[in-house]
């Protein structure tokens, strides 16, 4: 669903404020650093941002700290790897004055959710043969223990190129989708990858930087941006 997420988003234009790194009024002030680029690894290399740990964190805990339950859904897409993926959306969102969508995925087994499949309440296509499925509120409260395996995070203003290098740095790599014109900026030691837009919507992406395939691999016909830093010369 990552792909799906970017393009859904990106393709849209976004109302946002212009020239200002989309402040608002804050909510939830309770401490710990929240910001999207303050991102860091723990001990055993798992993505710590927003005060969430990947991995560890669940949706239990995700759910306490934004004061909503969120809606959650299972997909299916037959032609990936893993067909079954299970997501926590949550709207408008504000974390230390700056207000976005998250898109929650969660960590669990393929069998476990082929099983939550089959007793789906309604089943609908979303496009490209991938089906969105409503889950029984059982199997909802199972996932409730699930710990986070990915956060998608859907700011509401717009964001120049600029802005981005100076509050999440240079990246590793950018890559272009030809057919969109979407630049993907891609920090694989951070597990992080943004993908922006012409317009200059964003959607910004989390993983643990041993599961960064999973940003690489809807990538695949991408091709390096002409603003991809020259490794230097040793």
């Amino acid at each position: 669903m990552d792909r799906q997420i970017i393009l859904s988003v990106l393709v849209v234009a976004v109302l946002g404020f212009l020239g200002v790194l989309f402040l608002m009024p804050a909510s939830i002030e309770d401490g710990p650093d929240r910001l999207p680029w303050r991102v860091s690894q723990d001990v055993a290399g798992r993505t710590q941002v927003f005060g969430f740990t990947i991995g560890e964190t669940t949706l239990t805990e995700v759910r306490a700290l934004f004061g909503e339950d969120g809606k959650v859904n299972l997909f299916q897409d037959p032609t990936q790897a893993e067909p079954f993926g299970v997501e926590a959306f949550f709207d408008q969102i504000h974390l230390q004055r700056l207000r976005a969508d998250f898109v929650i995925t969660l960590d669990v087994d393929q069998a476990t959710l082929a099983a939550m499949y089959e007793r789906g309440l309604r089943i609908s296509q979303v496009g490209s043969g991938s089906r969105k499925i409503k889950l029984d509120p059982a199997d909802v409260e199972i996932l409730s223990s699930r710990p986070i395996r990915s956060i998608s995070y859907l700011p509401k203003a717009r964001l120049d190129n600029d802005l981005i290098e100076q509050r999440f740095g240079t990246p590793e790599l950018r890559l272009t989708e030809p057919e969109t014109d979407i630049v993907h900026w891609l920090y694989p030691e951070r597990g992080m990858g943004i993908g922006r837009s012409p317009n200059g919507t964003v959607v910004i992406q989390y993983v643990d930087p041993d599961d960064f395939d999973r940003l690489l691999k809807p990538l695949q016909g991408a091709v390096p941006s002409e603003e991809t830093p020259t490794p230097p010369e040793t």
